[in-house]
C-alpha cells in the first residue's frame, strides 16, 4: 500500500481512482463499511482505492485545544486500512490555510486535479469545506461538473451496549474513557490499543515480582479509565496475555497516570527504550489502596489469574 504526506505526494501521471475522506480515527466498524465499498467499487471500475485523512485532527485547528482522544496513530489506521485492501492513504496536513477552502476548492484541488477521483465513497454525514459547509448532496451536484458518481453507505446501528448509536469515533472515546473496553471492541471490531515507548518506572512491580512496561503513551491517545484489565502486550512481535494497571498507583501515592501491563509468566523481558502496544480486553477492577502489602500482593495474584483466565477464553 503507497503512502502519501500531502498533495504534493501524489504520484506523477496518477490515473483514476475510488476515493475516500474522512479523519477516519480507529477505523471502526462503521468506516470498514466505507472503507469496504470503497474498495469493492474501485476493484469494479478497475482502479486503486485512496483514503484521504488528515493530521492534525480538524478540531484541533479550527478549534484550538480542543483535540479529541484519538483511538489510534496514522500509522496503526493504516495497517488496519491496508489489510481491508486499500490501495493508497493520503494524510493531508490540516492547517488554518486549508481550512479556509470552500467545498468546491476542497473537490477540484483534491479529489479532481491530484487523485482523478471517478467514485466517491462517503457516509451520510459527511462533511467538507470551510466551516463544514459540504455535506454529500453538494458533492453530488459536484461530481456532475467534474464527473465523478458519489456512493452514500449507511451506519448500522449497534446494540444494547450503545444504546442503537450508530458507530461513531465519539461513541468509542466515551466506551473507552468509561472503562467499557468489551463495548469499545464491539465498535472497533478488535480490541482497543494503547502504544509508546517504555520507560523506565519507580520499578516497583518489579520489586513485587510482577514487572511492567510502563509505556509512555503517543499524545493525546485515548487511554482507558483507572483500573485493572485483561489483555495483550505486543512486543517484538510477539503477543502476551497480560494483565493492565491504568492509573496513577494510589498504593503508593502516586500522582502521574500510567499504562502498565505485566505480561503473565514472563519475568524475563527486557523492554526498555522498545515500542509496544497494550490491547485491552476486558475490565477487571477499580484502582484500590490496600491496608498491608500482603492484601496487595493476595489481590494482584488473584487479579492475574483472571486475566490469564479471560485471555485464554477469548483467544480460544
Amino acid at each position: 500500500m503507497q503512502r502519501w504526506r500531502g498533495l504534493e505526494d501524489i504520484p506523477e501521471g496518477w490515473g483514476r481512482s475510488a476515493v475516500t475522506i474522512g479523519s477516519y480515527d480507529g477505523v471502526h466498524r462503521g468506516h470498514q463499511l466505507i472503507i469496504d465499498r470503497t474498495v469493492a467499487r474501485a476493484r469494479e471500475l478497475g482502479v486503486p482505492a485512496v483514503v484521504v485523512t488528515f493530521d492534525p485532527h480538524p478540531s484541533e485547528v479550527v478549534r484550538p485545544g480542543s483535540h479529541p482522544p484519538l483511538l489510534a496513530p496514522h500509522p496503526r489506521r493504516a495497517e488496519i486500512m491496508a489489510e481491508l485492501g486499500v490501495d493508497a492513504v493520503l494524510v493531508l496536513p490540516f492547517t488554518a490555510e486549508f481550512s479556509q477552502l470552500t467545498p468546491a476548492d476542497f473537490v477540484a484541488k483534491v479529489l479532481v486535479d491530484r487523485l482523478h477521483a471517478c467514485s466517491v465513497v462517503e457516509g451520510p454525514n459527511f462533511r467538507f469545506g470551510h466551516r463544514a459547509s459540504g455535506d454529500v448532496a453538494l458533492l453530488a451536484e459536484l461530481g456532475e461538473t467534474y464527473d465523478y458518481e458519489v456512493v452514500v453507505v449507511d451506519l448500522y446501528e449497534r446494540g444494547e451496549a450503545g444504546g442503537g448509536e450508530p458507530f461513531s469515533s465519539s461513541l468509542v472515546r466515551r466506551l473507552i474513557a468509561e472503562g467499557d473496553v468489551a463495548g469499545a471492541a464491539e465498535v472497533l471490531g478488535r480490541p482497543h490499543r494503547v502504544e509508546g515507548v517504555v520507560v523506565r518506572g519507580a520499578q516497583r512491580g518489579r520489586q513485587l515480582g510482577y514487572p511492567t512496561a510502563n509505556t509512555e503513551t503517543v499524545p493525546h491517545t485515548a487511554v482507558p479509565a483507572d483500573g485493572v484489565y485483561a489483555g495483550w502486550l505486543n512486543a517484538d512481535g510477539e503477543r502476551m496475555p497480560a494483565a493492565i494497571s491504568v492509573g496513577t498507583n494510589p498504593q503508593f501515592d502516586g500522582t502521574e497516570r500510567t499504562v502498565e501491563a505485566y505480561a503473565i509468566d514472563r519475568v524475563d523481558l527486557d523492554l526498555y527504550g522498545k515500542h509496544v502496544s497494550v490491547d485491552f480486553l476486558e475490565y477487571i477492577r477499580g484502582q484500590e489502596k490496600f491496608d498491608t502489602l500482603d492484601a496487595l500482593l493476595e489481590r494482584m495474584a488473584d487479579d492475574v489469574d483472571r486475566c490469564r483466565t479471560l485471555v485464554a477464553r477469548a483467544e480460544s
